[in-house]
This record gives C-alpha cells, sequence and structure tokens, in this order.
C-alpha cells in the first residue's frame, strides 16, 4: 500500500534540478517531463518513478505477454520501456544489425519512490514506507547539490552511414515503392561515438535546455541511459479513451520572425509532408481498430504544424473508445512499433527497413512511458533522444524520414542533419 502526501513547491525548476540530482543514487530511475506545454491530454507537468520494489526484464519472446502477467500482478504504478525490437514477437521479423548499446528488449518497474507534478504541487507516493522515510527523503531532495562533470574526451561523431551510402540505399527504398512492394518506410541512420564519457544528467538538461519537448525523459537502468528531447506521444489510455498523436513532417526554425512564419506555412501547405502525415494516419486509424468498439475511430486533428524551439512539426490526433474488459497490453501489443516509425504497409516495411539499416534500433524508435494502477497508460516515441551505455563508453543518436514516391534523397539527408542538430550540438559543446 502507497503512503501519499503532497507538497508544494516555491521554487519548482531548482526543486526539480535538486529531485533529479537526488534520484542518481537509485539503479531505476525515470523521469518524464511536459516542460509546461499545455495540452488538454496531459495528466501530469512532471512525474518522477526511482528505486524498484519489483521489476521486469526480457527479451522480444512471449514480450507483451510478460508484461501482461507483470502488470496484473503488481495492479501497481509501473514505469519502463520497450525497444523497437518487441516486433520480433508479434511478427516473423529479425534485428540483426549493429548493436552498440545492448538495451534489453523489455524493461519495467515498480518504484518505491514516485513524485507527480501538477502546477507547483508535488504528490509523493511511497511504497513499503520506512518510519519517517519520506520526509527525510524530502529534506535530503532540497539540500541537494548537482554534481557537474565535463567530458574527459572531446567527443567524436561518426557516421554509421555516409552520404553517398545513404543516397543509395534511400534509393533502393524509391525503387521498393515504385514496384508497390510498399508506400512509406521511415528509414533511419545512427550517429554515435566511442570511448564516450559524458555525464548523463548534465547532457539531458542541455538538450532538454535546447528542445523544452513535451516529452522530454531522462531514464537511467543501471549502467544505460536515456536522454530524449521527444516531441512525440506514441499511445495514451484514461479509462476507455485511447489517443495517439504521430508526427510525420519537419521544418527547421528561423531567428527572422517573417521567414520563421513562412518556413511554417510552407509545411503546412507541403503536399508531400501532408501526404507522409496522412499515410500514417491512416495506418494508426487500422492499428486502432483492431481494440476500439465499432465506430469509435476518428482524426480530431489533421496535420496540425506545432512550433518548438528546433523544428516545426506537423502533427496528427486519431482517438479511439475499447471496451471495459479490453485489457491495456493489448492495446500497445495491436498497435507496436508505431506507425510513425515503420512505414505502410506496416510489415513490409520493417522487413525492407532491417535489409537497409546498418543499425540496431534497440530503444531508439521504442517507446518509454508508465502504467497507472487504474490500467491507464501513457507512453512516448524515443527520438531526438542520446542513449548511452557507460559501461561501454558507447554514445548514440539516430535520426530518420518518411521516404515516400516524391522523396529526394538529398532532401530527406537534409532533413536528417536538421533532426540531429541539437543531439550533435550538445555532445560537441
Amino acid at each position: 500500500m502507497r503512503v501519499t502526501t503532497t507538497k508544494r513547491i516555491d521554487n519548482l525548476e531548482q526543486f526539480k534540478h535538486q529531485l533529479l540530482a537526488w534520484s542518481l543514487q537509485f539503479e531505476e530511475v525515470v523521469w518524464m517531463d511536459s516542460n509546461q506545454h499545455q495540452s488538454s491530454y496531459s495528466s501530469f507537468d512532471a512525474i518522477l518513478a526511482v528505486d524498484a520494489f519489483t521489476s521486469i526484464q526480457t527479451d522480444y519472446f512471449e514480450a507483451f505477454e510478460k508484461l501482461k502477467d507483470y502488470q496484473q500482478t503488481t495492479a501497481d504504478w509501473i514505469f519502463g520501456y520497450l525497444t523497437y525490437d518487441v516486433k520480433n514477437g508479434l511478427e516473423q521479423l529479425k534485428s540483426e544489425n549493429f548493436d552498440g548499446l545492448e538495451f534489453p528488449d523489455l524493461f519495467f518497474f515498480q518504484p518505491k519512490r514516485l513524485f507527480l507534478f501538477k502546477g507547483n504541487q508535488v504528490e509523493i507516493q511511497y511504497l513499503n514506507m520506512v518510519d519517517d522515510e519520506m520526509e527525510t527523503d524530502f529534506e535530503s531532495i532540497c539540500n541537494s547539490e548537482p554534481e557537474y562533470q565535463t567530458a574527459s574526451n572531446p567527443i567524436k561523431i561518426k557516421l554509421r552511414i555516409h552520404k553517398d551510402e545513404y543516397f543509395q540505399k534511400v534509393n533502393a527504398m524509391l525503387g521498393h515503392i515504385h514496384r508497390g512492394d510498399i508506400y512509406e518506410a521511415n528509414f533511419c541512420q545512427e550517429f554515435y561515438a566511442e570511448e564516450a564519457d559524458i555525464n548523463p544528467l548534465e547532457t539531458y538538461k542541455k538538450l532538454n535546455n535546447v528542445s523544452k519537448p513535451p516529452f522530454a525523459t531522462f531514464l537511467k537502468q543501471g549502467d544505460k541511459y536515456v536522454l530524449s528531447a521527444s516531441p512525440e506521444r506514441y499511445i495514451k489510455k484514461t479509462g476507455q479513451d485511447i489517443i495517439s498523436q504521430p508526427i510525420k513532417g519537419t521544418a527547421k526554425r528561423a531567428e527572422n520572425p517573417e521567414e520563421d512564419n513562412r518556413l511554417k506555412h510552407n509545411l503546412e501547405h507541403n503536399m508531400k509532408e501532408r501526404s507522409e502525415n496522412i499515410m500514417i494516419v491512416d495506418l494508426v486509424r487500422n492499428d486502432l481498430s483492431k481494440t476500439a468498439i465499432r465506430g469509435s475511430v476518428k482524426v480530431d486533428e489533421l496535420c496540425k504544424v506545432y512550433t518548438f524551439p528546433q523544428v516545426h512539426q506537423m502533427i496528427s490526433t486519431v482517438s479511439s473508445q475499447i471496451l471495459k474488459e479490453t485489457n491495456p497490453i493489448d492495446v500497445l501489443k495491436t498497435t507496436f512499433p508505431m506507425g510513425s516509425m515503420t512505414g505502410a504497409p506496416k510489415l513490409s516495411a520493417m522487413k525492407i527497413i532491417e535489409d537497409l539499416e546498418e543499425t540496431k534500433r534497440g530503444l531508439y524508435s521504442g517507446t518509454v512511458g508508465y502504467f497507472t494502477p487504474d490500467a491507464d497508460f501513457d507512453f512516448n516515441v524515443v527520438i531526438r533522444s542520446i542513449l548511452y551505455n557507460a559501461s561501454k563508453q558507447y554514445v548514440s543518436y539516430s535520426v530518420g524520414g518518411a521516404i515516400t514516391a516524391k522523396s529526394d534523397p538529398l532532401g530527406e539527408y537534409e532533413e536528417c542533419l536538421i533532426k540531429a542538430k541539437a543531439m550533435r550540438d550538445v555532445l560537441e559543446a
């Protein structure tokens, strides 16, 4: 049973920094921050879950069935992730490309300590609390001081796929499209550094300050870290209501307001970008229909452009309703991986992606999120993210773009560089 108290926080940003510094003593950490983005779909402004009471870690084989058993057994808050490669347990698929990060395919934990932010209030929930542990921890948090550590060696970013090879691979994908094998596929490439000694928390803070996204995430699992500035929600469940918010369509920002408005207007009216988005909306509608009450799937927003510090993004919102008896894990299972990171038709696209990409995606284009005790959930898409294996001193970030019949290889390459800029600037600064 959880013991709960609520605290009023006067200096919210300072408390967040202190809380994250304090959290690093634990092996399991999930921090999710909306950066004050206002949305009718938001449940919390930020959440911190730390210190596993129980946990599950598994490969892709029967991953969803194992997660279903774990979620039902705990009937509590659980936090964690599914990597992209969990797909291999859903279809006859494989992931045989190079993996420098080595994240487990699936990991969730039931936190002993939980902090839920809304406005200037934080609700603190402790599981199996000992004596005055909550008050002692709160005092310790308020006295925490972040430790600053600079990289001992300069970070030298390398490309897993160089420019000419990227053009060849995009042209090969275009060949599949012209033959009718697929309509669209998300093709990704990795940027990486070896012998990389970084401070994960400080790197996350820098990335978050640059991007201020609505689905920022700092995750620690032992020696492995996710430092995410994701702008994209994968899927959310509230009662019987489901929403998914795929992103397709990106444009850079400009310092000059007139130029910036022009770039945003051009994205709003770009037929190629709109067609990419609409194709994925159709795929999401189809995925949601597998668990939806008949006639409940609808498109609430189509191709709406949102502005973030680094980029303009085209986002759609698709919703459905499910029966009360529908298991929440089945909603994830029938929609995973998210359409914005695969393509259409999904199965054919995933097979072609595996053949043409050079890196195992792992947690990139997977998802981080949580379940509530009421079996509601909220999950992001792991994009615009730095992934780090501290033991191997291997740091990686990947970016991708939707390839359609109208794609120009040079244009796609330049879009990847726009998406990669924030991660590269943070690591090489």
